[in-house]
């Protein structure tokens, strides 16, 4: 599809809150196929569709264990905590250690429309909750600890 620019720290749509996913259609499709090349090319784990301008609640996921494409995603479980260095490709050369759970559940839609769920352990976890703040317009930087 296509490569999109992501957005940087200081763009105010990443402060901005996304909305919900009415329906999936022809561009939601476009957008999150857009939003997995834009992530791979950018040697990224995660992507946000605010983080391409986009304020709809879409993230796509791969830690290395396969994508992950999820529409209208919320954490529905959540267990115990980790700490560890997080970066983000809005916030680009910066990291932080950031406390999240260590395990979580999420539900979305995937583009059929068909509800999902996802577990995450570790850094799939910690991708899941850091592409779902950039949903609330909430970055890694606001919860960095040290």
């Amino acid at each position: 599809m296509a490569i999109r620019n992501i957005l940087k720290d200081g763009d105010p749509t990443l402060r901005k809150k996304s909305r919900v996913v009415q329906k999936i259609g022809e561009r939601e499709i476009t957008l999150i196929e857009d939003m997995i090349d834009t992530m791979y090319n950018a040697n990224g784990v995660g992507l946000a569709a605010p983080q391409v301008g986009v304020l709809k609640r879409i993230i796509v996921i791969d830690i290395g264990d396969g994508l992950i494409e999820l529409i209208n995603p919320e954490i529905i479980h959540s267990e115990e905590e980790q700490i560890d260095q997080e970066g983000c490709l809005s916030v680009p050369g910066v990291t932080g250690e950031v406390s999240r759970p260590k395990k979580v559940v999420a539900r979305g839609l995937n583009r059929k429309g068909e509800l999902i769920e996802v577990e995450g352990e570790d850094l799939m976890a910690r991708a899941i909750c850091h592409e779902i703040d950039h949903l609330e317009g909430i970055l890694f930087t606001d919860k960095v600890i040290k």
